[in-house]
């Protein structure tokens, strides 16, 4: 080969020769311990920054130290060993999201749990994001309904609300939570159930009951167990909240249950420990309080110019003994718009939902509520609280005044008729229809323990022979509505005694 020939060859492979160089910043686990990771040698990576351990893990930088970088280990924990590299990936931790996930049951790093498809989105959403700004915002002033009466009329929840369901262990926190899921059926409303910390035979019970009301194929489950670890128990709500910010950015209405943020401040405490910060009151970081503040102030109703989508959060907290004065309970109180109290009290008493009028709240209140329920449910929350308190008195009185009577007795059919059975959500109209028959004295001559069976036999009745009333009960409310709802109550109440 000629002089020339081999020159020419080497000027085409120098011509080929691609000059993109792709730095990669590495450094070196050092120590490894309960999935924690401490690197040495990424100085500049960034607080909740994916990183990739060499064994295939992957970990997010968590702690920034001057000389080392404590690492959460959130895959793989079980093959990072101390010497391995560890590689920046100059991403904040990201899951994929797409109109696929629909009906689907994942872990916190969208991994399906339910045996389909695996999501394969080229989509992704940031997990921690900065919560929409003041001026985004539009008032809640929609209705969220839950089909519950006690608490569509008592502590009304709206579309972009942050309503907290606080209350003791087994007391009925959950079902209220799955009810107000089921109820969106008909509603246009997207849903995420995000379990952390739970056992996984819980959720699936829970998920074959949404199955079976068809409310799966608007539902999203986020399963982070409680043989996950703490680290898939914090991340959880977090994927549960970008999963709901996916939908809302297509101006969709979405619904996002957290359950519990006990759990969570719990696996965010073990955390903390194990990376040594330093830890403040019930042994929680001085932090815990940002923590939740962060994940609820993403839950909002966006104006027309930013998409007119919203997020409705409903928290769940277990209290110890009914006590709300604790660490957690009261950080959340002071974040959320209100709060549902379930009583243990009433639980056992056979009173469900176990809803404490007293100490429930709904700070948007009647805003949240529909014309025909706010006119009907107006006074009987007041009602309520003074026959709680006229309960406690009659106790130690028997020779009581016929005015006093009249309100006790009210009173008790007031509570039997805001019982309502598990997974049973009740239409606004059916709901209006029952409160207006027990606040105008129409069933004071129907005996207590009968008031159930009442309501069950007369909501048939509408149902079967009144639809159209109902439609027309369900949008607006004047006088010869109410005088037609009369007519049809005080008709069933006369067949009724028959």
């Amino acid at each position: 080969m000629s002089i020339q020939k081999i020159q020419n060859e080497i000027e085409k492979m120098i011509d080929g020769l691609s000059l993109n160089v792709e730095i990669k910043e590495s450094g070196t686990v050092a120590k490894v311990y309960d999935g924690i990771a401490t690197v040495l040698g990424l100085k500049d990576v960034a607080s909740m920054e994916m990183l990739d351990f060499e064994s295939g893990a992957k970990g997010i930088a968590f702690n920034l130290e001057t000389d080392s970088v404590g690492a959460v280990i959130i895959d793989g924990a079980d093959k990072v060993m101390e010497g391995e590299k560890v590689t920046r990936t100059k991403k904040i931790l990201s899951v994929p999201v797409d109109d696929t996930v629909l009906g689907r049951v994942v872990d916190p790093l969208m991994k399906v749990l339910d045996g389909g498809e695996p999501i394969n989105s080229n989509h992704y959403e940031e997990i921690e994001k900065i919560a929409p700004g003041v001026m985004a915002r539009e008032p809640v002033n929609v209705p969220m309904q839950t089909g519950l009466k006690a608490v569509d009329a008592l502590v009304p929840v709206g579309r972009g609300q942050r309503e907290l369901i606080i209350g003791d262990r087994q007391t009925g926190k959950t079902t209220i939570a799955i009810d107000t899921i089921v109820n969106q059926k008909d509603n246009d409303v997207i849903c995420v159930y995000v379990a952390i910390g739970q056992k996984e035979s819980k959720i699936a019970q829970i998920v074959e009951e949404l199955k079976s009301k068809d409310a799966m194929k608007y539902t999203i489950v986020v399963l982070a167990g409680v043989s996950q670890g703490a680290t898939k128990s914090y991340l959880a709500p977090y994927t549960g909240s970008a999963i709901a910010e996916y939908f809302m950015k297509q101006g969709k209405d979405v619904l996002v249950v957290y359950d519990d943020l006990t759990k969570h401040a719990i696996a965010y405490r073990e955390m903390s420990l194990l990376l040594k910060r330093p830890s403040g009151r019930e042994a929680y970081p001085g932090d815990v309080f940002y923590l939740h503040s962060r994940l609820l102030e993403r839950a909002c109703r966006l104006n027309k110019e930013n998409g007119g989508g919203s997020i409705t959060a409903l928290p769940i907290i277990e209290t110890q003994a009914g006590d709300i004065s604790g660490f957690i309970p009261t950080n959340v109180i002071s974040i959320t718009d209100g709060q549902i109290f379930t009583d243990s009290g009433l639980f056992y008493k056979g009173i469900r939902p176990a809803v404490d009028v007293g100490l429930s709240v709904s700070r948007v209140g009647g805003a949240a509520q529909s014309k025909t329920m706010k006119k009907n449910a107006g006074s009987m929350k007041l009602s309520l609280a003074q026959f709680r308190e006229l309960e406690s008195f009659s106790q130690f009185d028997s020779d009581l005044d016929p005015a006093t009577k009249a309100t006790l007795e009210r009173g008790k059919r007031t509570v039997e008729i805001l019982k309502q059975k598990n997974n049973s959500p009740m239409p606004v109209a059916n709901q209006v229809a029952s409160i207006y028959a027990v606040n105008n004295g129409l069933l004071d001559d129907i005996e207590v323990k009968d008031i159930v069976q009442w309501e069950k036999d007369f909501q048939e009745d509408i149902n079967k022979y009144h639809k159209e009333f109902l439609n027309k009960l369900n949008s607006t409310w004047d006088e010869n509505i109410e005088k037609e709802l009369l007519d049809i109550i005080t008709t069933f109440n006369r067949e009724y005694r028959k």
